[in-house]
């Protein structure tokens, strides 16, 4: 006959079939090196925490590990009942809440992990494995952003659509409408002054000259000035000889629009002389010397933290900060109170300051 087994623990419930899975990233983490399961787990553990732990422990990897889904899967225990159990097995060495900052630049953020040890652990050997888990993710290659796939299609793609078939010779001619002819416009008579002069046989004719075609950025941002503010027009002389200044500016890295709108901001009512105002202000406001695009500082890579979470009030620290998975407050809030019997002498002082303090609130 089979001896049945006598455990006062109460039995882990199943678990659901559609038990809520954290998101990618988040969740349970299974430390490494525990011993295999068996029927003696957390025994060292009250009723209530060792139902808790039973249940953690057959949950799957990424589970969400939250109070409140956790409190909708066991029957027995509320919220509060189960929060008091996760400090309780952070304190037995079972458990730690750690945060850590994974992306780049301006998309970091935390990522919040579980990490659930079968055998329990001291504080010793949950701050060394915490450090290897940092470092392998700081080791970890920076995901690059996605390049957009700009390779030609592949051979069986479909090229362009082909052109309709032509149609046959006899259809076309009696199917296709007559073309409308056009009136000739009359061209009226020349002057005898405007007749084009014949050009020389073999003679290239001559290219129109664009207006502004072969001047500088610097030039031409001078010479729109006056279009954008007629206080500020200037001649082809004068925009040739603030050019050498202007082209100052453009080579020190600023753009044509920043260079326009430092010379038109704050104008004067009236400009006696747009040449010495703006000789004056490119002279005045001249920016610093900026670094090229190719001598930019190289982003540096990203430092990837990892911090521990107290189990009870979810406060950040590092794990040498934050033993048993607690901080300060809850450490202190969380040790049990001393139950050592006070002296006899200590309880016969306060006999005697209790008596005294009778004698004094007596009447005269």
């Amino acid at each position: 006959m089979a001896t049945q087994h006598t455990s006062s623990a109460l039995p882990a419930p199943a678990l659901s079939a559609a038990y809520p899975m954290a998101k990618p990233g988040y969740g349970k983490r299974s430390a490494p090196d525990q011993r295999p399961r068996t029927r003696d787990d957390f025994t060292h553990l009250p009723t209530r925490e060792r139902y808790v732990a039973g249940f953690i422990d057959h949950l799957p990897e990424g589970a969400a590990m939250s109070v409140k889904t956790l409190a909708k899967q066991l029957p027995l225990y509320g919220q509060q009942a189960v929060s008091t159990s996760l400090t309780d097995l952070s304190v037995a060495g079972h458990l730690r809440r750690v945060r850590c900052a994974v992306g780049v630049g301006d998309e970091t953020r935390w990522v919040f992990r579980t990490f659930w040890s079968r055998t329990a652990r001291d504080n010793e050997w949950w701050n060394t494995y915490l450090a290897t888990e940092q470092a392998a993710q700081a080791a970890a290659p920076v995901p690059k952003t996605p390049v957009p796939d700009t390779a030609p299609p592949p051979p069986w793609a479909p090229a362009e659509e082909p052109p309709p078939p032509p149609a046959p010779e006899g259809l076309s001619t009696e199917l296709a409408p007559e073309p409308t002819a056009v009136p000739h416009q009359r061209t009226p008579p020349q002057a005898p002054d405007a007749m084009p002069t014949p050009s020389a046989p073999g003679a290239v004719p001559a290219t129109p000259q664009v207006p502004g075609a072969g001047r500088s950025p610097a030039y031409l941002a001078l010479a729109r000035l006056g279009r954008d503010d007629h206080r500020l027009t200037l001649s082809a002389d004068d925009c040739t000889t603030l050019e050498p200044q202007a082209t100052e500016w453009l080579a020190r890295g600023v753009s044509v629009d920043y260079l326009a709108h430092a010379l038109t901001a704050g104008l004067p009512a009236q400009v006696d002389s747009p040449l010495g105002f703006l000789r004056r202000r490119l002279t005045d406001k001249i920016p610093p010397q900026l670094p090229n695009d190719h001598t930019r500082p190289a982003t540096p890579a990203p430092t990837r933290r990892l911090l521990m979470e107290c189990t009870d009030c979810g406060r950040p620290g590092r794990p040498e900060a934050v033993p048993d998975g607690l901080c300060r407050p809850c450490r202190t809030a969380h040790s049990p109170a001393d139950e050592t019997p006070p002296h006899p002498a200590e309880i016969a002082d306060v006999k005697a300051h209790m008596s005294n303090l009778r004698d004094l609130l007596k009447p005269v």
